[in-house]
């Protein structure tokens, strides 16, 4: 089978949801521009985005085997183009809401076939934890991108223009190219099938077992803080360098996309050093190296003196600064789902698959709502100085991830 062709459909499918998913940020600025919404109600769209994300997977992780991995995506990337073509000529708050549902619903399909298939196109541990680095880190790199093509789309002189809706005319033609791709890509997955028929019943009660598994409840309530993490920051960077730093619309957007950059960066380079470091000390000091960051960062946003920007050269130092905990924090996420991945036999992948998209999203809505209501009652870096609690909380969960895997394996 030729791995380099399905291996590159993967890193085309997560580019493209990477642009949708994360562009939330952007349009939660855009949307308390243009229909007059607060903060705490422009929150809820990542609700939309993530509730749907956790429903689907909920329902379909533990069916998606007999609807073939292949399948799944290429109707994940139908829908979605579908919807992105709908968005322009809809364009309100309401529709703004009814395409993240559908994003989420689509990326549910997209994500745990993707994290499926890497055990299918791997051949080892190492290379499964360096594959999922890889990924994760070009998923980053559509986030990079998404920031620089939705600012493209705006215009500062007229805040109140829906002009940058016609960027989703654009994110249809890249899908339809990644469906085009797809299709052209088969995929063999007879690995993965239970070699006994069993029912839809007993694939999910497999899945629900499978979540009170002591390791698995660990990873999960780990999987669910970083997401908390990260999304709470990616997710409000834009209107933080708005209200905060007092940066235009375009240029808040486009410095955000320094946190993608850096995550990205972070990830590729774990992609190599977790080749030759054991993952729990590379974690954890990223972890330690994020805390400093933030205690260091946001003292400058305090401190700036609030003249008007109007490029990157005359952005304030700590819009350059913070976002640069994306490269501390992105080893994370990949790393733990390699381990509990390549823990599990392969049929499990798909249940499991399932179980870290569901806590990922849920975390990531938890995470969005609670920075935006701290940000609301309380001013953008409270909300951020926040982080600070779940960063704390992960270094534990993964200290105890880490023994009882180890233990696992020495049995």
């Amino acid at each position: 089978m030729p791995h380099w062709k399905i291996k590159l459909s993967l890193f085309l499918n997560y580019f493209v949801f990477a642009i949708l998913l994360n562009s939330v940020g952007t349009v939660i600025l855009q949307v308390q521009h243009n229909y007059n919404v607060s903060e705490s109600s422009a929150s809820v769209l990542e609700a939309f985005k993530d509730l749907s994300i956790a429903i689907v997977s909920f329902l379909v992780a533990s069916y998606i085997t007999r609807i073939g991995y292949r399948r799944a995506m290429l109707l994940a990337m139908g829908l979605i183009t579908f919807a992105c073509l709908l968005m322009p000529s809809f364009g309100s708050f309401a529709m703004t809401k009814v395409l993240f549902a559908t994003t989420g619903i689509c990326f549910a399909l997209i994500k745990v076939s993707v994290y499926a298939t890497i055990g299918i196109v791997t051949t080892d541990k190492k290379e499964h934890a360096s594959f999922m680095n890889f990924i994760e880190s070009f998923f980053m790199i559509g986030i990079l991108t998404g920031y620089f093509i939705f600012s493209a789309f705006i215009n500062d002189a007229q805040p109140e223009s829906t002009s940058w809706l016609r960027v989703y005319y654009l994110l249809a033609g890249i899908t339809t190219l990644a469906f085009l791709l797809l299709l052209s890509a088969p995929l063999d997955e007879s690995a993965v099938k239970h070699k006994e028929s069993k029912s839809f019943t007993d694939d999910f009660k497999e899945m629900l077992t499978l979540a009170i598994v002591p390791l698995v409840l660990v990873f999960i309530a780990s999987a669910f803080i970083y997401v908390l993490i990260e999304q709470s920051i990616m997710s409000w960077l834009p209107t933080f360098n708005s209200k905060v730093l007092q940066l235009p619309a375009t240029l808040s957007i486009q410095m955000a996309s320094i946190l993608a950059g850096s995550t990205a960066l972070g990830r590729f380079a774990a992609g190599i050093i977790l080749r030759r470091v054991p993952w729990f000390n590379v974690l954890l000091g990223c972890l330690l190296a994020a805390a400093v960051l933030v205690l260091v960062a946001l003292p400058l946003a305090q401190n700036s003196s609030g003249v008007q920007v109007t490029g990157w050269s005359t952005a304030p130092l700590g819009a350059f600064i913070f976002p640069l905990i994306g490269l501390f924090i992105a080893p994370i996420y990949p790393a733990i789902n390699s381990v509990i991945l390549s823990t599990l036999p392969a049929h499990q992948h798909g249940p499991m698959s399932g179980l870290i998209v569901i806590f990922s999203a849920l975390g990531g809505t938890t995470g969005s709502i609670i920075t935006g209501t701290i940000f609301e009652s309380f001013g953008g870096e409270t909300a951020f100085y926040f982080s600070l609690v779940p960063l704390t909380l992960l270094m534990v969960l993964l200290f105890f991830f880490n023994r009882m895997q180890k233990s696992i394996e020495t049995r």
